[in-house]
């Protein structure tokens, strides 16, 4: 089982220039999208510092799937920037979630 997306070279398809672009637009927008996500955290974070805390599963499992997220796209031959940059919001929004739901 392959757990990666090396290809050695003498096995790559070509790739058309439309199917690179729509690729790249496909992964700008998905960094957009996933931010703006972890970003909605900022309403929960005021209303722990305000002294009303929010429940801790969720940003709990949203930090541990966004670090997951991270590191599997650091970790791959080659790395996978769209993946890497679309979770580190999550790792920071949720990390802050969560320490002001304990420190308010």
């Amino acid at each position: 089982m392959k757990i990666d997306n090396y290809v050695p070279k003498n096995k790559r398809k070509e790739v058309s220039d439309k199917r690179i672009k729509n690729l790249k637009l496909m992964s700008k927008v998905a960094i957009l999208t996933s931010s703006l996500m972890y970003i909605a955290y900022i309403p929960e974070i005021m209303q722990n510092l305000s002294g009303n805390p929010v429940s801790p599963i969720q940003p709990f499992v949203a930090t541990i799937n966004a670090t997951l997220w991270t590191l599997y796209g650091w970790f791959k031959t080659y790395r996978d920037w769209p993946l890497v940059i679309s979770n580190v919001p999550g790792v920071i929004f949720g990390l802050v979630t969560l320490v002001t739901i304990f420190i308010h």
